[in-house]
């Protein structure tokens, strides 16, 4: 089970520390190619959202890695689901349909919460 919460969470957090940075410094116009979501929304709830996402890849991987309040790892992969079932929705209220990235996030974010409980 470590083996597999190592694997799901290095790419989780690979994953998730590279889209908030790309947040937190790129302008509009360069993240709407990638993300068309970003003209409904003001660039500080991007750059915010891009910060938190930022801080969830750590919280994936230092607590268990260094023994100091591991339960962040379970905290982290808790809101990865919630934060990707509330991507799946703002798509959809969009009329986007190209989910599948995002629905692959939210079962490999949900999959990660079992093992995550191990350190508690």
């Amino acid at each position: 089970m470590n083996a597999a919460y190592w694997v799901l969470a290095g790419l989780l957090a690979l994953f998730y520390l590279y889209g908030g940075t790309l947040k937190v410094l790129r302008s509009r116009d360069r993240l709407r190619p990638m993300m068309a979501w970003v003209d409904s929304m003001p660039m500080p709830a991007v750059r915010a959202l891009g910060l938190t996402e930022m801080l969830g890849a750590c919280g994936l991987v230092l607590p268990p890695l260094t023994g100091i309040a591991p339960w962040l790892a379970l905290a982290a992969a808790v809101g990865f689901t919630a934060l990707q079932i509330g991507a799946v929705r703002v798509h959809l209220s969009r009329g986007d349909r190209r989910i599948a990235l995002n629905l692959t996030l939210l079962s490999g974010a949900a999959v990660t919460v079992w093992p995550a409980t191990t350190w508690l």
